[in-house]
C-alpha cells in the first residue's frame, strides 16, 4: 500500500500535464465548435435540405438512393473528384492544425487556441492561415515542425508570418514534389541493341583487341 502511494506521487509530480487541468481551462464556445466544424455542418445541412426537398416529390427511400446515386457520380467524375478530394485534406489539415495547438500547447493561459482562418489546396498540398493570438507567434509553430507535418500525415511543412501583420501565420503542408519524375523514359537506343560492325564474332573480337590499349613494356 505505502508502494502504491508512493508511486502515484511520484507520477503525478513528473506528469507535465499535472497543472493544465488546475490553471487551464478550455474555452468551448458555441460559436468556437461551430467555426471549427463549419464545413461538416454545411454540408449536413445541405444534405438533410436536398433530403426534405425531394422527400416531398417521392418517398423519402426514392430519395435517399438519389441522393447516394448523385454522390456516387460526383465520386466517378475527375474534375468533381479531385475538387472533393483536395478539399477533404483541405478539412483534415484544419483539424489536425487545430489538434497539434492542443497537444503540443500552441495556446495561450487562458486556454485559447489559435484560429484557422481558412484552408486551401495547392499545387503540393494545402495551404492554412492561422490568427495567433496573444502569448503565440509564428516562432512557436517553427519550433513545432516536425510534430505539424507528422500531425497532418504530410511530407513537409513550412511556416511563415505575414510581413505586416506578424499575428497572421501561413503554414504550408507539403504532401507532392511537382518536380520529381513520375515516370522514366528508356533510350530509344536501347532498342538498337550493340553496334553492328558486319563483321564475323571472331574477327570483331580481334579488331576490338588490336583498338585497345596496347600493353605497356616492361624494361
Amino acid at each position: 500500500m505505502t508502494t502504491t502511494t508512493r508511486s502515484g506521487s511520484r507520477n503525478q509530480r513528473n506528469n507535465p500535464y499535472l497543472f493544465d487541468g488546475l490553471f487551464v481551462t478550455f474555452h468551448h464556445s458555441a460559436a468556437g465548435v461551430a467555426w471549427r466544424w463549419r464545413t461538416e455542418l454545411a454540408i449536413l445541412l445541405a444534405l438533410t435540405a436536398a433530403l426534405w426537398r425531394l422527400t416531398l416529390l417521392i418517398t423519402i427511400i426514392r430519395a435517399a438512393i438519389t441522393l447516394a446515386a448523385l454522390v456516387l457520380v460526383l465520386l466517378a467524375v475527375p474534375v468533381t473528384r479531385r475538387f472533393i478530394t483536395r478539399r477533404f485534406w483541405c478539412v483534415l489539415a484544419r483539424h489536425r492544425i487545430q489538434r497539434l495547438c492542443y497537444e503540443a500547447r500552441l495556446h495561450t493561459r487562458t486556454g485559447r487556441l489559435p484560429l484557422v482562418l481558412w484552408t486551401r489546396p495547392t499545387k503540393v498540398g494545402e495551404r492554412a492561415r492561422v490568427l495567433c493570438r496573444a502569448g503565440i507567434c509564428a516562432e512557436d509553430f517553427e519550433a513545432h515542425i516536425g510534430e505539424l507535418r507528422a500531425a497532418c500525415f504530410a511530407r513537409d511543412a513550412r511556416v511563415s508570418r505575414n510581413p505586416r501583420w506578424s499575428q497572421l501565420v501561413t503554414i504550408d503542408i507539403i504532401r507532392r514534389d511537382t518536380l520529381a519524375a513520375s515516370q522514366s523514359v528508356p533510350s530509344p537506343l536501347q532498342a538498337l541493341g550493340p553496334p553492328r560492325t558486319g563483321l564475323p564474332p571472331k574477327a570483331a573480337h580481334s579488331l576490338a583487341l588490336i583498338t585497345s590499349d596496347p600493353p605497356h613494356n616492361e624494361h
